[in-house]
């Protein structure tokens, strides 16, 4: 593929802040359509982007013999579905994460982008952000030694929508729309960063609660995993928490020193060895997809590989459904 043309399934909040304007930036791609059941919303995201056309049907725009390439960003639980329709008609699918409400679903796309050679691409954007590169450098390098533990640490008040009424409650809360509550839609990002950094999680239990009693899905979780390289670590989400309690925090923990960060807030980087500590700031692109976007785009054009594969984002479902114990 020389011109990657794009076309969008779902057009909300994600598409507007973090990956639809990177699209257009990347030499060699352009969104050629858009796709919403909600027709006012097709129209009016085609018509504020400059996109050619806009569908409320996802096959329409899928059989449309000018979108060569798929953006399905629609709530997981119909990811499998639409990407498995996307790559046996013989056209590439980049997905939001978390690549589908189960594992199971999960295997399914992979064996269908092995059956059809399409390739399947997962929005684990973190991956190729320079804050994140920068953390990955620091602990390739040896810096803080030989890596001991990993503590992975998230709190944070409720959201004003999480007293809403039972059905005027978010699709993240929704389990059989999301895969469970907050946890399954924010930790993907934690646990794959992990699993990037220090391999794929080969055990992994927890516990889960409601202690907040706003709604149905689970609010509160707990869980331990072993690495493929032995290394252990631990884990604790809380989404009903105090806002003296907020925290953001990943640390690693070597025999030589420590370094911790955040995932979602992209608080200074924390070094700390036996030279002193560091604070070190990191910025990011404007469009936190955008390298990511851009691996993608020429992995197609066949100038460089992308590792942001369904194969590589498959351990991250398995490790959530164990600690949410699904099977």
């Amino acid at each position: 593929m020389k011109i990657i043309k794009w076309g969008f399934i779902g057009c909300g909040e994600v598409t507007e802040k973090k990956s639809g304007p990177a699209f257009n930036e990347v030499e060699g791609s352009m969104i050629q359509a858009v796709m919403s059941r909600n027709e006012q919303r097709a129209r009016s995201y085609a018509e504020r982007h400059g996109v050619k056309r806009w569908y409320t049907d996802p096959q329409e725009l899928i059989d449309d013999p000018d979108v060569n390439a798929i953006y399905i960003a629609t709530p997981p639980s119909s990811h499998a579905t639409f990407a498995i329709m996307a790559m046996k008609a013989g056209k590439p699918v980049y997905v939001e994460k978390p690549m589908a409400a189960t594992y199971e679903d999960c295997v399914r796309i992979n064996r269908i982008s092995e059956q059809t050679g399409i390739p399947c691409f997962v929005a684990y954007y973190r991956r190729y952000l320079p804050y994140f590169l920068k953390v990955k450098d620091i602990i390739d390098s040896g810096t803080i030694g030989k890596i001991i533990n990993v503590q992975v640490r998230l709190a944070v008040p409720p959201r004003e929508l999480d007293y809403a009424h039972p059905e005027n409650l978010p699709w993240r809360l929704q389990p059989d729309i999301a895969g469970g509550g907050y946890f399954y839609d924010l930790a993907p990002h934690q646990l794959d960063l992990m699993q990037y950094m220090f391999g794929v999680i080969v055990e992994a239990r927890g516990y889960k609660a409601n202690r907040g009693g706003l709604y149905e899905a689970e609010d509160t979780v707990s869980a331990c995993f072993r690495f493929e390289t032995g290394l252990p670590g631990s884990g604790s989400w809380c989404f009903v928490a105090h806002e003296s309690a907020r925290e953001d925090r990943i640390e690693v923990i070597g025999d030589q020193g420590e370094v911790s960060f955040s995932v979602f807030d992209y608080a200074p980087i924390n070094l700390h060895t036996s030279e002193g500590q560091q604070t070190l700031t990191v910025p990011n692109p404007p469009y936190v997809q955008f390298p990511l976007i851009k691996s993608v785009i020429e992995h197609l054009q066949g100038f460089a590989i992308c590792n942001c594969t369904s194969t590589s984002a498959t351990p991250v479902n398995w490790a959530m459904d164990r600690i949410l114990g699904k099977f």
